[in-house]
């Protein structure tokens, strides 16, 4: 795992988090890992702010789930007044489940107007997968080489970045990312549809008939590729060409990240048939959803019924009310373009002055910096990378990494981030930088 902590490497811990690593790989097994080379014992937040065990501050510049900042007031307020007065399911009429679905709909474009609920992001990639199957009739799914979009056994056979020990669907195909910097394509909206194009001809020739295309507008885990805006609308004409469906997902670019709107599709000018949205809906509140045109929906509706029993309780979807009315009210999509716009300025000063830093890239609030050992080749630099994420996280500054070869730094803070925070961000960036060898 990019960024993780090495388990073989626990005795070289203090003893409390020794004694913490040891028991939580104990009760949890292998499969759950750790940030960073010195695990980090968090036990409060606040706004764009975490704290350890003793009291040490570190500037949340990763987390994208809290998206109004860690517990914000108004969340908190809402969750705890709906906990204190029903919690159930969705069999039941509910005013604030018809309300916020309305609410979340007139964020999105006209065509996407019917809405259907689950727990996680996961298995919202999941649903749309299974309607998009449904809907096309067909079983070929196209994603990019180092993809994620979940963990549940479907969604992870289309999320290559987990690693070769877990196979991909046998319906599978990827193509490459939208790599502007690394690929020497003149147009690299039309480079990315021949490349569906041809993963579409493979499945053809093979029998299988495509059903979907999945990708987040940002290809956050394929090294954040955000430009030329627009560059997707001709991968969505390939899509339908060959009577596919095309699946946005928004749960890492979603709710005003990237600063140009609530959603990452529409920097491109699109309208996919599914939009699939998680992890920040609802500030950590279990909540995701999958939203749709009722063409797509409206015969697997009538056929398959459809029941998550957590998805949209009153808790999360308290919780979900009142981030999107935080968004609104605090104006939190420009503050991710003001605030990201001052952060690609610092950034791209800093690689003028440092020939380790090969591009920086990204939009609003979701910035990739890739590092590199020489300019020239463009040869990946995943150790710098490393080491650069350790030394901040000893400053206090916390961010993780993306990429195949996890050279590239992966800057997602919460959406209150201000301009004075992207400032002390790039005075301990700079000073780790010139530290470094």
């Amino acid at each position: 795992m990019i960024n993780g902590f090495d388990a073989a490497k626990v005795a070289s811990l203090p003893a409390h988090e020794r004694a913490l690593v040891e028991r939580r790989q104990f009760l949890l097994g292998p499969s759950y890992r750790l940030f960073y080379k010195e695990p980090l014992h968090l036990v409060r937040g606040e706004g764009v702010w975490l704290y350890d065990q003793n009291g040490k501050p570190y500037l949340d510049a990763y987390n994208n789930v809290p998206s109004v900042g860690h517990c914000h007031p108004r969340v908190v307020e809402a969750v705890s007044r709906q906990a204190a007065t029903l919690n159930t399911h969705t069999r039941y009429l509910d005013d604030a489940l018809l309300d916020y679905s309305e609410r979340l709909l007139a964020t999105l474009p006209a065509e996407l107007s019917r809405v259907m609920y689950t727990c996680s992001g996961s298995e919202a990639v999941d649903l749309a997968l299974r309607i998009a199957c449904f809907h096309t009739g067909g079983t070929g799914i196209i994603i990019t080489e180092n993809a994620y979009h979940g963990t549940t056994r479907t969604t992870a056979e289309i999320s290559p970045s987990l690693g070769e020990a877990m196979p991909l669907g046998q319906h599978v195909v990827t193509v490459p990312a939208p790599d502007t910097y690394r690929r020497a394509e003149a147009d690299i909206g039309e480079a990315m549809a021949r490349d569906v194009r041809a993963a579409i001809a493979f499945l053809t020739r093979r029998g299988i008939k495509p059903a979907a295309f999945i990708a987040d507008g940002i290809f956050s885990t394929d090294g954040i590729f955000s430009e030329p805006a627009g560059f997707l609308q001709k991968t969505l004409d390939a899509v339908h060409a060959a009577g596919a469906l095309y699946i946005a997902d928004e749960v890492q670019p979603g709710f005003g990240r990237l600063g140009d709107g609530m959603w990452g599709f529409a920097r491109h000018g699109i309208v996919p048939d599914i939009a699939v949205m998680g992890k920040p809906m609802g500030n950590g509140m279990p909540i995701a959803a999958a939203a749709m045109k009722p063409a797509v929906q409206e015969e697997f509706g009538q056929k398959i019924r459809y029941f998550n029993t957590f998805g949209a309780n009153h808790v999360s979807i308290a919780a979900a009310s009142a981030v999107l009315s935080v968004i609104g009210d605090e104006d939190l999509v420009d503050n991710a373009k003001r605030s990201g716009a001052a952060m690609l300025a610092g950034l791209r000063s800093l690689q003028e002055c440092d020939e380790r830093i090969g591009d920086v890239r990204g939009s609003g609030l979701f910035i990739g910096v890739e590092f590199v050992k020489d300019r020239t080749t463009r040869e990946p630099n995943g150790t710098l990378a490393s080491d650069v994420i350790n030394d901040m996280r000893r400053r206090g500054v916390l961010i993780s990494a993306a990429g195949p070869a996890g050279n590239i730094l992966k800057i997602r803070p919460p959406l209150p981030f201000s301009t004075e925070n992207a400032g002390h961000f790039l005075d301990v960036l700079g000073s780790v930088l010139s530290d470094l060898p």
